[in-house]
């Protein structure tokens, strides 16, 4: 679902019912555990998270008037996808989410680079993703952001 939202409130508000509760309660997850920095907002039609400007004054290379994104998540036709750029860009946190996955669920992730697509609510990992949310700080995005993705 593309949005035209300016708030994370109004892109929940006009979210599917039946996908309300999961998004609240992966938000909640979410600003629970978020390292202090980061900021929530809206960003490519989705509730994001990021290195504001204040921060990180040089912002996205691809924009450099967007602020630095690190993750976010949607409510799309099929799924609700969880983003995190941190398993892109760090194939140890990658392994480590994946193994800590299938401790908890017996069939494979449906992951892309930074993009995991849920189907089902109760397949949704909320503890683990409130963990995987703490491992990286702003300091540590920033850094790995211009080792691996700022040529």
């Amino acid at each position: 679902m593309t949005s035209q939202a300016t708030t994370p409130e109004e892109y929940l508000n006009e979210v599917p019912e039946e996908r309300k509760q999961p998004l609240l309660k992966l938000r909640a997850v979410i600003l629970k555990n978020l390292p202090k920095g980061f900021k929530e907002g809206m960003g490519y039609g989705m509730i994001g998270y990021v290195v504001p400007h204040d921060i990180y004054p040089s912002g996205y290379h691809c924009d450099s008037k967007l602020p630095l994104p690190f993750m976010g998540f949607a409510s799309q036709k099929n799924s609700i996808n969880f983003y995190h750029m941190g398993i892109y860009a760090d194939k140890e946190l990658y392994n480590w989410f994946i193994t800590e996955y299938t401790k908890l669920f017996p069939k494979k992730l449906d992951i892309g680079k930074s993009c995991m697509r849920f189907k089902k609510e109760e397949d949704i990992p909320y503890d683990l993703i409130g963990e995987l949310v703490t491992k990286i700080t702003v300091e540590q995005w920033i850094s790995t952001y211009e080792n691996t993705f700022k040529k």
